[in-house]
């Protein structure tokens, strides 16, 4: 399925954890995989079968598994896309500075420093790395959140020190900003996601992060490239299909559980995101099934 525009991703770490870990098995995978992203790293583990990669405009296939190192704001699809093998999938999130603005910056990380800048342009590992690495993020799941941490760092430096990838050479740009601009934009995040079911205007959101409404539009659509209003719609379609992979309500319901409050609209704004109308997006998910395996 090719989505037109990439839906945010909002990422919160579990609490007493800086970063997210999280194993899709046929028991918790909940959504299927969607056009979207969002500010953290990601580190993706598929234990087996042949798949698709679309990152950006780049599209490959792996072979065996894949295991990926993706920077952020890079729009891409689930790496377990039109993988229909047994399978396990382990995937990590982390922000840049997860650890502190200047740890990054530690005499001792000056490898991993350099392989963030690579997963810039998105960085694939084979062979005997990617199995190690796999192995570890398998075992992760059976650790408290310090051991993971350590486990983590471990991880980053065999891949910054590891020679068993391939760049995938993804050009995508993507706007810097300043710590007080992540910060103004996460409190954004945080009002759409409390409030996205009733009805707002970009001015109350404006008033909620201490701006004029002019000033506010100017500095979203600088940071996120698309203006609120659409932000807002794709945030809602994504909550709409969250709730459609339940299947446990109706379309109606959906729509105005997910925070549109116009029918028409809603399947407007939801073909114009998914390029699907809702029934078929539903008929898609039927369709598709994850069993993954476990790794011995």
């Amino acid at each position: 399925m090719r989505i037109n525009k990439p839906i945010f991703e909002n990422i919160q770490p579990s609490f007493g954890s800086s970063f997210t870990y999280r194993q899709f098995t046929e028991e918790n995978c909940s959504s299927l995989p969607y056009w979207h992203c969002h500010p953290e790293y990601e580190i993706t583990f598929v234990s087996n079968g042949r798949g698709k990669r679309q990152i950006a405009e780049h599209i490959s296939y792996y072979n065996e598994g894949d295991l990926i190192f993706l920077g952020p704001n890079i729009p891409h699809l689930g790496f377990a896309q039109e993988l229909y093998e047994k399978h396990q999938e382990i995937v990590i999130q982390m922000r840049g500075d997860f650890l502190g603005n200047d740890f990054i910056s530690s005499p001792e990380l000056a490898a991993v420093k350099q392989l963030f800048e690579r997963a810039k342009s998105g960085v694939t590992f084979y062979g005997h790395t990617k199995w190690v690495i796999g192995e570890m993020l398998t075992k992760m799941t059976q650790l408290d959140n310090f051991q993971r941490l350590v486990e983590l760092l471990k991880i980053l430096q065999i891949l910054a020190t590891s020679q068993d990838f391939v760049s995938l050479d993804i050009n995508h740009v993507t706007a810097e900003a300043k710590p007080q601009d992540h910060y103004r934009m996460r409190q954004v995040f945080e009002f759409v996601e409390e409030n996205f079911r009733r009805q707002f205007s970009q001015e109350e959101v404006a008033s909620h992060v201490n701006m004029t409404t002019p000033a506010f539009c100017r500095f979203f659509k600088k940071l996120n490239h698309k203006v609120f209003t659409d932000f807002l719609n794709e945030y809602r379609v994504a909550r709409a299909c969250n709730l459609m992979a339940g299947d446990s309500e109706g379309i109606s319901a959906v729509c105005f559980d997910s925070g549109f409050n116009n029918l028409s609209h809603f399947n407007k704004q939801f073909k114009q995101v998914t390029g699907q109308t809702p029934s078929e997006y539903r008929r898609s998910l039927r369709n598709f099934v994850i069993t993954p395996a476990k790794i011995e």
